[in-house]
């Protein structure tokens, strides 16, 4: 029997709390709603989906030493996760606030995150995540790192794999300076236009362009209900997501992209038989109340059997 392949992320991993607004959104005003807390994160959630696509995986991370931090400590361990993170008793552990309208699409987030600023770069020089390392297969990891840490994660890769998540259109220019190390990105349409230099109305053939011109040999480019995006050495194309029939919250359908479609690879599928994957893992992700979705084998089998085969770019 084959050993499932391992992955070591470092990156997010924190208390998430989502608002939810019952109503038409009104700038400016108080809206009623309901609020939810759970633990989140991009590298977390794109873990937890790949774990349940077959992965082994540790996660390398920082939190506070306070209740929170507790708190995704049960989570990290929960999902079956080999926990490397450091803790600081005199900090807090971070945060993301979320508010999103009645159909689950963000309307603003606040992300108290300086903690992974000030403290992720020396924990990766740390002997121990050098030996994780070593003994996996590849690297995952989001741009809540700093460039420096960035760049210092992929050198220590030493030639295995590195995935990354974009994160946010005001921090995916921190995978800049390894775009070119990078054997797949995965970033919205948003993001992508930090990365490739273009604006984020250019069309598709115009994205994939740009972000090959900055250096990236292989990426997905995600579109909410829109096609998805991808490309690598073999061309670009693009997947038309499936119908949602019974719409819970778009929230960390990104993520659960990125899992399944690295599960995928690390399997040895193509990237367009990976991402068909990754599609499903969304869409079964939007179609849940949870931040990732649990799902059995045959549940997935279902949802990938509706996810439309690749498209190539006109």
């Amino acid at each position: 029997m084959m050993n499932s392949p391992t992955i070591l992320a470092v990156g997010g991993a924190y208390i998430e709390r989502r608002g939810r607004v019952a109503g038409a959104f009104v700038p400016a005003a108080s809206n009623p709603g309901t609020m939810r807390e759970h633990v989140g994160g991009a590298v977390f959630n794109a873990l937890r989906c790949a774990v349940r696509r077959g992965v082994s995986a540790s996660l390398l991370s920082v939190r506070g030493g306070d209740a929170p931090g507790d708190t995704v400590l049960r989570a990290v361990t929960e999902a079956g996760i080999a926990d490397l993170s450091a803790v600081f008793l005199d900090r807090a552990t971070p945060s993301h606030t979320m508010l999103v309208d009645s159909d689950g699409r963000l309307i603003a987030g606040l992300a108290d995150m300086v903690l992974y600023e000030l403290a992720l770069p020396k924990q990766i020089r740390r002997a121990k995540v050098r030996e994780a390392i070593d003994s996996a297969d590849a690297v995952l990891c989001d741009a809540n790192l700093p460039s420096s840490a960035v760049e210092r994660l992929a050198a220590l890769a030493a030639g295995k794999p590195v995935f990354a998540l974009a994160v946010s259109p005001s921090k995916a220019a921190r995978l800049t300076p390894v775009l070119n190390l990078l054997a797949l990105a995965f970033m919205n349409r948003h993001e992508a236009g930090v990365l490739a230099g273009v604006d984020i109305d250019a069309d598709d053939q115009g994205i994939v362009d740009g972000l090959r011109r900055a250096g990236l040999k292989s990426g997905v480019v995600t579109a909410g209900d829109d096609p998805v995006l991808g490309f690598d050495e073999t061309g670009a194309f693009s997947i038309l997501p499936p119908p949602i029939h019974k719409r819970a919250d778009m929230s960390g359908a990104g993520d659960a992209l990125a899992g399944a479609t690295i599960a995928a690879r690390l399997r040895g599928l193509t990237l367009r038989a990976a991402l068909c994957e990754g599609v499903a893992a969304a869409m079964l992700t939007v179609e849940s109340a949870d931040t990732v979705a649990a799902f059995s084998g045959a549940g997935f089998a279902e949802a990938l059997a509706l996810v439309p085969e690749a498209r190539d770019l006109a």
